[in-house]
């Protein structure tokens, strides 16, 4: 399962890290990837928890406008 995040407030490739290890540390994922130029990431897992991607994210100090399944 991958799913596309629209995350709001990154600027830098600090802010891609960040996220990238906040997003790693879910249950079930597997691989993230994060694009600060489409201000998105893609993460790949089993049983992905869209609250918990969110929170993850929210934690990390940014924010999520969506959240899709992506293939």
């Amino acid at each position: 399962m991958k799913k596309l995040l629209t995350i709001e407030g990154m600027s830098c490739g600090h802010c891609v890290m960040h996220v990238k290890t906040a997003l790693q540390d879910v249950a079930g994922v597997k691989s993230v990837d994060v694009n600060l130029q489409k201000k998105s990431a893609v993460v790949e897992g089993e049983a992905l928890n869209d609250a918990a991607l969110g929170a993850a994210v929210i934690d990390a100090g940014y924010s999520v406008s969506s959240i899709v399944v992506n293939g």
